[in-house]
Protein backbone atom coordinates (compact mmCIF):
# COMPACT_ATOMS: atom_id res chain seq x y z
CA UNK A 1 0.00 0.00 0.00
CA UNK A 2 1.26 3.29 -1.05
CA UNK A 3 1.42 6.53 1.33
CA UNK A 4 -0.41 9.36 -0.62
CA UNK A 5 2.13 12.70 -1.51
CA UNK A 6 1.44 15.50 0.81
CA UNK A 7 2.60 18.57 -1.95
CA UNK A 8 1.48 21.88 -2.73
CA UNK A 9 -1.37 21.10 -5.28
CA UNK A 10 -3.47 19.46 -2.74
CA UNK A 11 -6.87 21.69 -2.88
CA UNK A 12 -7.94 23.57 1.06
CA UNK A 13 -10.55 21.00 0.58
CA UNK A 14 -8.34 18.07 0.40
CA UNK A 15 -5.76 19.53 3.16
CA UNK A 16 -8.57 20.07 5.47
CA UNK A 17 -10.01 16.61 5.66
CA UNK A 18 -6.32 15.27 5.90
CA UNK A 19 -5.69 17.00 9.26
CA UNK A 20 -9.16 15.98 10.05
CA UNK A 21 -7.88 12.13 9.19
CA UNK A 22 -4.66 13.08 10.97
CA UNK A 23 -6.80 14.10 14.51
CA UNK A 24 -8.46 11.22 14.51
CA UNK A 25 -5.59 8.60 14.35
CA UNK A 26 -3.73 10.42 16.53
CA UNK A 27 -6.73 10.35 19.34
CA UNK A 28 -6.71 6.30 18.27
CA UNK A 29 -2.87 6.18 18.92
CA UNK A 30 -2.59 8.24 21.91
CA UNK A 31 -5.50 5.55 23.42
CA UNK A 32 -3.32 3.10 23.13
CA UNK A 33 0.06 4.28 23.79
CA UNK A 34 -0.08 2.99 27.35
CA UNK A 35 0.63 -0.31 28.61
CA UNK A 36 -2.29 -0.89 30.17
CA UNK A 37 -4.82 0.09 27.81
CA UNK A 38 -2.45 -1.79 24.76
CA UNK A 39 -2.65 -5.45 26.90
CA UNK A 40 -6.64 -4.97 27.56
CA UNK A 41 -6.72 -4.95 23.83
CA UNK A 42 -4.77 -7.51 23.40
CA UNK A 43 -6.99 -9.58 25.73
CA UNK A 44 -10.08 -8.52 24.06
CA UNK A 45 -9.00 -9.40 20.18
CA UNK A 46 -9.56 -13.04 21.44
CA UNK A 47 -13.29 -12.30 22.41
CA UNK A 48 -15.33 -10.45 25.17
CA UNK A 49 -14.14 -10.59 28.68
CA UNK A 50 -15.53 -9.88 32.32
CA UNK A 51 -14.06 -6.54 34.34
CA UNK A 52 -13.20 -9.67 36.72
CA UNK A 53 -10.94 -11.70 34.22
CA UNK A 54 -9.37 -8.66 32.87
CA UNK A 55 -8.46 -8.09 36.27
CA UNK A 56 -6.88 -11.45 36.12
CA UNK A 57 -5.36 -11.92 33.27
CA UNK A 58 -3.72 -8.36 33.82
CA UNK A 59 -2.62 -8.97 37.38
CA UNK A 60 -4.39 -5.25 38.31
CA UNK A 61 -6.35 -4.09 40.44
CA UNK A 62 -9.99 -3.56 39.82
CA UNK A 63 -9.74 0.54 39.51
CA UNK A 64 -6.83 0.53 37.17
CA UNK A 65 -8.70 -1.69 35.03
CA UNK A 66 -12.20 0.19 35.31
CA UNK A 67 -9.67 2.94 34.43
CA UNK A 68 -8.27 2.08 31.27
CA UNK A 69 -11.09 0.71 30.01
CA UNK A 70 -13.44 4.18 30.57
CA UNK A 71 -10.49 5.74 28.33
CA UNK A 72 -10.60 2.54 25.39
CA UNK A 73 -15.04 3.50 25.55
CA UNK A 74 -14.73 6.89 25.10
CA UNK A 75 -12.71 6.47 22.48
CA UNK A 76 -15.01 4.19 21.01
CA UNK A 77 -12.39 1.09 20.67
CA UNK A 78 -14.12 -1.06 23.41
CA UNK A 79 -17.91 -1.41 23.70
CA UNK A 80 -19.32 -2.52 27.17
CA UNK A 81 -22.62 -4.97 28.13
CA UNK A 82 -23.85 -5.66 31.66
CA UNK A 83 -24.91 -9.31 32.47
CA UNK A 84 -26.38 -8.48 35.80
CA UNK A 85 -23.48 -7.62 37.83
CA UNK A 86 -20.67 -8.42 36.08
CA UNK A 87 -19.74 -6.08 32.82
CA UNK A 88 -18.54 -7.27 29.59
CA UNK A 89 -16.13 -5.50 27.18
CA UNK A 90 -15.40 -6.31 23.11
CA UNK A 91 -13.54 -4.70 20.76
CA UNK A 92 -15.66 -1.97 19.08
CA UNK A 93 -14.50 -2.51 15.43
CA UNK A 94 -11.77 -4.31 13.15
CA UNK A 95 -9.12 -1.12 14.02
CA UNK A 96 -7.80 -2.37 16.83
CA UNK A 97 -7.04 -5.71 15.92
CA UNK A 98 -5.52 -4.73 12.89
CA UNK A 99 -3.35 -1.95 14.81
CA UNK A 100 -2.08 -5.24 17.14
CA UNK A 101 -1.41 -7.12 14.23
CA UNK A 102 0.95 -4.70 12.92
CA UNK A 103 2.32 -4.06 16.59
CA UNK A 104 3.25 -7.63 17.21
CA UNK A 105 4.86 -7.77 13.39
CA UNK A 106 6.94 -5.31 14.56
CA UNK A 107 7.62 -5.80 17.85
CA UNK A 108 6.71 -9.13 19.00
CA UNK A 109 7.17 -11.71 16.26
CA UNK A 110 10.52 -14.12 16.53
CA UNK A 111 11.80 -13.43 12.91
Amino acid sequence: MALPVLDTSLSDEDLDEIVEKATTASSFLKAISHEGRLMILCHLVTGEKSVTELEELLSARQAAVSQQLSRLRLEGLVVPRRDGKAIYYRLADDRPKKMLECVYELFCKDD
